[in-house]
C-alpha cells in the first residue's frame, strides 16, 4: 500500500488513487498545496496496485524511445498562434491535429479562481485555455479516469504535462490503451505550491478588485525571453513592482520537495514529445528568434512522437537542432532547491503569506529597494560602457 514517509519520493501525480478500485487513497494537500496521497485503512486490502502503478523512479517505461531524440527548433506559420503561445506554439500545431481527427486534448488551464487545474477540451476555443506557462503544479484529480473513458471509447488523446504526469499517466493506462494516447511533457524546472499562488491572488486583491486573468510569462509587453507577471482587473492592466512570484519561483524555495530528486531530468523522456523554450537557440540559427517572439524546443522521442510532427510540417517553420546545442539544465540535472526551503515552509505555515514573503524579501520595502538597486547597477554600467565606447572614438580620432 502506498505510505509517503519522505515526500520528496512522491510526485503527486495522482496514479495511485486513480488505479485504486476500492476508492481508499485520496489526494490531501500539504501546507504548501501539495497533493499527497492518504489510504483509508478501512478501504484498502493490500492488493499492490498503488504501488505498482507508480514510476517515480528510475525505472519509468522507455521501452518506446529512440536511442536518443530528434531536436528542432519550431514556429508556427500563424504568427496569432505564436503572439499568443508561450513559446513557438508548437503545443497548438500538434493538438490541432488531434482536434481534427475528432479526439481531445488534456492541458493545463484555471478554474474561477485562477487555481491551476488539469481540464479536457474538444474545440479549439477550449483547448486555447492551456496556452501559456502555468508555474504552479496542476490538480489531476478525476483525470486519468476521463481520459481512460476517452480511449475506451475509441477517441484519440494527447495529453500534455510535467514529465512526472506523463510517465505517470502511461503508466496507468497500460499497453492495451496506449496506441490513441499521445503523452507531450515540457521540460520542467519545477513546481511551486498551489497554495502560495492562491494566497498571491489574494494578496494582490486586496485593493478591492477582482482579478479577471492572469499571465505568467508576459511576452507580449515584455518579450520572449522576460519572465515577469502580469494581471487584469477588469479592463485593467497590471504588473506587480518586482515581480514578486517570478522571483520566488526562480529562487526554488517553494518548489515541490521531488522537483530537487527528479528522474526525469534527461533526455530519455517518458513522452511521445519534450517541449521546452529554446534556450541557446542562436547556436543553431541566428535569425530563428531575432524578433525574441518565441521558439520552441521539440525532441521527438518515439516513433509515434515523429508520425504527428511529419503530420503537421506544413504548419510551421522547422530548424533542426543538434541535440548537444539543446542540452539545458534541466534535461542534464534536477533544480537544486534553496537551501531554506524547509524552513520557508514552516514560516509559511505559522505566519501566513505576508510575513513570509516579506522576510524572504519577496514583497515589500526589502524588495523594492534591491530591485531599485538593481535598476541603479544597471544603468551605471550601461552608462560604463557608454563612456567607455566614446573615449575609444574619441582616441581614435585624435590618434
Amino acid at each position: 500500500m502506498i505510505n509517503v514517509i519522505d515526500p520528496s519520493k512522491c510526485c503527486g501525480c495522482t496514479a495511485c488513487a486513480s488505479i485504486c478500485t476500492h476508492n481508499a487513497i485520496s489526494m490531501c494537500p500539504d501546507n504548501l498545496g501539495f497533493l499527497y496521497p492518504k489510504t483509508d485503512m478501512s478501504k484498502c486490502v493490500d492488493c499492490g496496485l498503488c504501488d505498482s502503478v507508480c514510476t517515480f523512479n528510475d525505472n519509468y517505461d522507455i521501452s518506446l524511445n529512440f536511442k536518443e531524440p530528434e531536436a528542432f527548433g519550431v514556429r508556427h506559420k500563424n504568427s496569432f498562434e505564436v503572439d499568443t503561445s508561450r513559446s513557438g506554439a508548437a503545443f497548438i500545431a500538434f493538438s490541432d491535429r488531434i482536434l481534427e481527427h475528432k479526439g481531445v486534448v488534456y492541458g493545463a488551464g484555471y478554474t474561477k479562481e485562477f487555481d491551476v487545474v488539469h481540464k479536457r477540451a474538444e474545440t479549439k476555443l477550449q483547448r486555447d485555455e492551456f496556452k501559456g506557462s502555468k508555474y504552479v503544479q496542476s490538480d489531476l484529480r478525476g483525470i486519468f479516469h476521463q481520459i481512460k473513458n476517452d480511449l475506451k471509447a475509441g477517441k484519440l488523446v494527447m495529453f500534455s504535462g510535467t514529465p512526472c504526469q506523463t510517465s505517470a499517466l502511461a503508466s496507468y493506462i497500460g499497453d492495451k490503451l496506449r496506441e490513441n494516447l499521445f503523452l507531450i511533457d515540457i521540460v520542467c524546472h519545477g513546481v511551486p505550491g498551489p497554495n502560495l499562488w492562491h494566497d498571491y491572488l489574494k494578496y494582490l486583491e486586496k485593493n478591492g478588485k477582482k482579478i479577471s486573468s492572469v499571465n505568467f510569462r508576459d511576452k507580449k509587453r515584455f518579450g520572449w525571453a522576460a519572465h515577469k507577471e502580469s494581471f487584469m482587473f477588469g479592463d485593467t492592466y497590471y504588473t506587480p513592482y518586482a515581480y514578486p512570484f517570478s522571483h520566488m519561483f526562480y529562487q526554488h524555495i517553494a518548489l515541490r520537495q521531488s522537483c530537487g530528486n527528479c528522474h526525469f531530468c534527461n533526455i530519455h523522456r517518458p513522452s511521445d514529445i519534450t517541449l521546452a523554450d529554446f534556450w541557446g537557440w542562436e547556436k543553431t540559427d541566428q535569425n530563428i528568434n531575432s524578433d525574441d517572439k518565441g521558439i520552441s524546443l521539440v525532441l521527438l522521442n518515439t516513433a509515434k512522437g515523429k508520425s504527428l510532427f511529419e503530420s503537421v510540417v506544413d504548419e510551421i517553420v522547422v530548424v533542426p537542432a543538434n541535440l548537444k546545442d539543446c542540452m539545458q539544465p534541466n534535461l542534464q540535472h534536477p533544480t537544486i532547491l534553496h537551501p531554506e526551503r524547509m524552513e520557508f515552509e514552516r514560516i509559511y505555515s505559522e505566519k501566513g503569506f505576508e510575513y513570509t514573503m516579506s522576510k524572504y524579501g519577496y514583497i515589500g520595502f526589502k524588495r523594492n529597494v534591491d530591485v531599485f538597486l538593481d535598476g541603479v547597477m544597471k544603468n551605471v554600467l550601461y552608462m560604463q560602457n557608454v563612456i567607455i565606447r566614446i573615449l575609444r572614438k574619441i582616441k581614435k580620432i585624435i590618434k
